[in-house]
């Protein structure tokens, strides 16, 4: 047999053990190549720059006729 709790957990307890369970907004900074919204600390995803090096190269579209 397991384990049977003792006494009914309220919902003040359960909250303050899932305290730490939540999400957040993602950090946004301007890219200093491209001047578009990109993630702190991650390659820019419009350019592909980061730290001053190209690190994604970025596929050219063809023009159209």
């Amino acid at each position: 047999m397991g384990a049977v709790p003792r006494k009914k957990v309220t919902s003040h307890q359960r909250g303050n053990r899932r305290r730490h369970q939540y999400l957040t907004i993602p950090v946004l900074v301007i890219c200093p190549n491209c001047s578009k919204m990109m993630q702190a600390h991650r390659v820019c995803k419009a350019c592909g720059m980061y730290r001053g090096r190209q690190i994604i190269r970025q596929a050219t579209t063809p023009p159209k006729p």
